[in-house]
């Protein structure tokens, strides 16, 4: 393997897309992707280990230092989202010469909706070839930890603590860290390499819920449905109408939470709605979750009992309430980036990992940046430098983590 880049467009090929499942993983191509990055890492001496039947990847690389000092771990996805087609994946490395980015198939990013292109003029940018997305969400990620992990392990003068390696599937399902071996892991603290443009670091993120609303209806002939049809597609307007309309992700930003209906199925006699429901600050979270209840509750009143049902399940936390006991992890991020030339930039995260699951499962997870543009859609680039400034960002980690 040359370099980062070749690293990162041989793991973005290989189709690892997850989909809605009661499995883990939930689709069978992530085992391959598992499988290759278990033999890479024992290939490069790593104490590597596999959970073949759930497609999760453990490794670890001795200290080469007698002193104590905490294990650090590293851990990133290996599945893709199931929002954009990602079958078939053809990456493209192409020097961006300015203006609008044609990526290809009819795909085109305009500075107008990217206004952060005008940083790259004369850089190379991986594309997918707009068919697709990319896969960099999280393969750059992967693709990263494995750079740093090959140079540790090929350079004896690079003296380090303990570190640990870690690839989940189906984070973009929610479930990554649901079979996530903690006390297996090994590590004291880890970073979740998952998030976007160079110098991000995150830990803080939302209270989430999912909620499945069903609305049963009555269905009649409409030429005799006086008195006697319950339009169920009706009666959900009727409850989204109660629904704060400025709580919209496309209305929020920063801390501020929202209602987002993300699918729906159903005809006149029944309708089912599944939501998500986000809030950073818990308080706020629970009156959101309360509220939709009884919006539930109230349409009930006025269209009988039984014709709205809501299941609802909490799905994370915020992770901050984890972190800030244990603040000496991003302060070290944050040094690491500056020792770096770069500047950390601390921002809410408007969503989740698997770093706040596992910061409640007794692993204190913070997530740093990989690089990368416009995840979850056909628009996706990351700079070929930034997959080896972040691979270069966490060997500074593992350094001053030993210091």
């Amino acid at each position: 393997m040359k370099d980062v880049a070749e690293r990162f467009i041989k793991y973005c090929s290989m189709d690892s897309q997850s989909a809605e499942a009661d499995v883990i993983p939930s689709t069978k191509e992530q085992f391959a992707l598992a499988e290759l990055l278990y033999n890479e890492l024992r290939e490069m001496g790593a104490n590597a280990r596999l959970d073949a039947e759930h497609a999760y990847v453990y490794a670890e690389i001795p200290a080469n230092i007698e002193k104590p000092v905490p294990a650090v771990g590293f851990i990133s996805h290996i599945d893709t989202s199931p929002a954009v087609p990602a079958t078939g994946v053809t990456p493209v490395r192409r020097v961006y010469e300015g203006g609008d980015l044609e990526i290809g198939e009819g795909c085109v990013l305009t500075q107008e909706d990217c206004p952060m292109l005008s940083q790259f003029v004369g850089k190379e940018l991986i594309t997918s070839d707009g068919r697709t997305l990319l896969g960099a969400d999280d393969k750059a990620g992967v693709a990263e930890i494995m750079e740093a992990a090959r140079r540790l392990l090929s350079d004896p003068e690079i003296k380090h603590g303990k570190v640990c390696i870690g690839f989940t599937p189906d984070e973009e399902v929610g479930h990554g860290a649901d079979l996530f071996d903690v006390e297996g892991f090994g590590a004291d603290y880890a970073y979740t390499v998952d998030g976007g443009w160079l110098g991000g670091i995150e830990y803080e993120c939302f209270n989430a819920a999912n909620a499945r609303l069903k609305v049963k209806g009555r269905s009649t002939h409409p030429g005799a449905a006086k008195g006697s049809m319950k339009n169920a597609l009706l009666m959900w307007a009727e409850f989204q109408a109660l629904l704060p309309a400025g709580e919209n992700p496309m209305y929020t930003e920063g801390y501020e939470g929202f209602y987002h209906p993300d699918e729906i199925h159903g005809a006149c006699d029944g309708v089912t709605v599944d939501y998500i429901i986000r809030d950073h600050d818990r308080a706020k979270f629970e009156d959101k979750k309360l509220f939709f209840k009884n919006a539930a509750a109230f349409m009930n009143e006025k269209y009988g009992a039984g014709s709205f049902e809501v299941d609802m399940a909490d799905s994370y936390y915020n992770m901050r309430e984890m972190i800030e006991p244990h603040m000496e992890v991003v302060r070290i991020a944050e040094q690491a980036m500056r020792n770096r030339g770069i500047e950390p930039k601390t921002i809410p995260i408007r969503g989740g990992t698997d770093g706040a699951r596992l910061s409640y499962m007794g692993l204190p997870c913070p997530n740093i940046c990989t690089g990368g543009f416009g995840f979850h859609s056909r628009f996706e680039f990351i700079p070929t430098f930034a997959l080896t400034e972040v691979a270069n960002i966490i060997l500074e980690i593992i350094r001053l983590s030993a210091e």
